[in-house]
């Protein structure tokens, strides 16, 4: 397919078509409450950061949004196990107090609903690396969502994402390939990398699911199983992420 693939801040009309691309989310994973108050942000403190792939009708087929952060700063020095909640924490701190980004995070790769399937996300990883090379940085991380994983949710995440296909040694995983193949390598595994809570009436509302079994209930779209408890009324999902480097 053909695509333009700029940043936002070269293109900025487009923002609104951005939000509005059409995607495949899980209603639930946008509950996440460090998400919520810092995602929406990106686009106006970091469009430098922002991808924004459109096909020749002007159609948005893709997004990819990542953030500028300090991994170096003092108390850090490693990825850290809160994965894409605590990098999306850590660059807006850094913003605040002025502290000199030395790394950038990736923080979501879309493509449009109808348009999976095309090759499109390894151009996009590959945009991200270039957009992180030509902004001056050497070192692209990403809090990686298995793509297959949901199939699979009983699975220890840290024993997914180390799989490998016989023959090519790739990852198993198609996403956690598409990052391979662009040149990354799997790091660790960040076992709460996005934290969703809410009221049984709300996860009910949130899946459609009747929330009605205490413990694990697996949930369409999870990663992992969702912890229901009917005598507090609540239920709260933890998702691993995978740490993938990406050297530029």
């Amino acid at each position: 397919m053909d695509l333009e693939i700029t940043t936002l801040a070269e293109r900025p009309g487009l923002a609104g078509a951005l939000d509005e691309m059409p995607d495949t989310w899980p209603e639930f994973v946008l509950e996440d409450l460090v998400g919520w108050a810092n995602f929406p942000r990106i686009a106006v403190e970091f469009p430098e950061f922002v991808l924004v792939a459109t096909d020749p009708q002007g159609a948005v087929a893709a997004r990819g949004y990542s953030v500028p952060f300090a991994l170096g700063a003092k108390g850090r020095g490693g990825l850290p196990e809160g994965g894409w909640d605590q990098v999306l924490l850590w660059a807006f701190s850094d913003l605040r107090h002025g502290r000199t980004p030395d790394t950038v995070s990736a923080i979501e790769i879309t493509v449009a609903a109808g348009r999976l399937g095309q090759g499109i996300s390894g151009r996009m990883v590959a945009a991200m690396r270039e957009n992180t090379r030509r902004l001056g940085f050497g070192e692209l991380v990403a809090p990686v969502r298995p793509s297959a994983k949901h199939a699979e949710p009983t699975v220890p995440m840290e024993e997914y994402a180390r799989r490998t296909r016989p023959g090519d040694g790739l990852p198993a995983d198609p996403w956690l390939r598409v990052h391979v193949r662009a040149g990354g390598v799997v790091d660790s595994v960040a076992p709460v990398s996005m934290t969703v809570s809410g009221s049984l009436a709300r996860w009910r509302e949130w899946t459609g699911l009747p929330f009605d079994t205490e413990g694990p209930v697996r949930v369409p779209g999870a990663l992992v199983p969702v912890h229901c408890s009917l005598r507090h009324g609540h239920a709260v999902y933890v998702e691993p992420n995978v740490w993938v480097r990406h050297r530029i």
